[in-house]
């Protein structure tokens, strides 16, 4: 059974997230301020942890940043606040997702499940992704669609292989630019935007509705394949 840390200050929204969890037969820890939840962070040793970052004795981006200087948990941030400066601050303090209130509870619980699984995989390699009837092999750089052989260039398979290592996470684009085009093109996301439009154009069945390959307005993407094989 998974235990999920909640860290937030209102506590009709803990109990609303409480009953939420336990209906999926989550173990439900609770805290309402940042230095009790790095408390109970450290204590419970959870699989995840839900974030708000509005708290009482502090900004929960400082407690995000603290709980990163010892633990790799995933860590959603569930938070009123919707400006595109307040998620990218929270995504580069170390936070994996960010979902904004009022929340969808399918939505959510679908973050959480693609956090754990994220938990348990960490450290893996991604050797290859389905996507409909196109499969890739990240490993040896292959891909075929139904069956015939599909191309894609050497900065296409090392998107992929980026956001694949953060499948269903959003991935900044400052992340993807510095890890696939280096440090010294940060700033410049035009390449990146193209390398995706041609990622799309491949992967998906109807590229301007994306299935697989989503955009996070203003922050990154998101990858989201039926299948992944390590």
């Amino acid at each position: 059974m998974h235990q999920i840390l909640v860290v937030e200050d209102d506590a009709a929204i803990r109990e609303v997230l409480g009953a939420l969890l336990q209906s999926e037969h989550f173990r439900f820890v609770e805290a309402a301020t940042a230095e009790r939840g790095e408390i109970e962070a450290r204590t419970h040793k959870p699989d995840l942890l839900i974030v708000d970052l509005g708290l009482p004795d502090g900004d929960g981006i400082s407690l995000i940043r603290r709980v990163r200087t010892w633990s790799p948990v995933p860590i959603i941030v569930l938070s009123a606040r919707t400006m595109e400066e307040q998620k990218i601050a929270a995504l580069d303090a170390g936070a994996d997702d960010y979902v904004t209130k009022p929340f969808s509870a399918p939505e959510l619980l679908a973050r959480v499940r693609a956090g754990l699984r994220r938990n348990v995989k960490a450290g893996e390699v991604i050797h290859a992704l389905q996507f409909g009837d196109v499969r890739i092999d990240l490993a040896r750089r292959t891909a075929q669609r139904a069956g015939e052989e599909l191309h894609f260039t050497p900065l296409e398979y090392r998107v992929l292989a980026c956001l694949a290592r953060h499948s269903g996470f959003i991935v900044t684009q400052d992340q993807l630019v510095r890890e696939v085009w280096g440090p010294g093109h940060l700033g410049d996301t035009r390449s990146l935007r193209v390398c995706i439009k041609n990622l799309r154009a491949k992967l998906e069945p109807a590229p301007h509705r994306p299935r697989y390959l989503l955009t996070d307005p203003g922050l990154g993407y998101r990858l989201r394949p039926e299948e992944t094989v390590e």
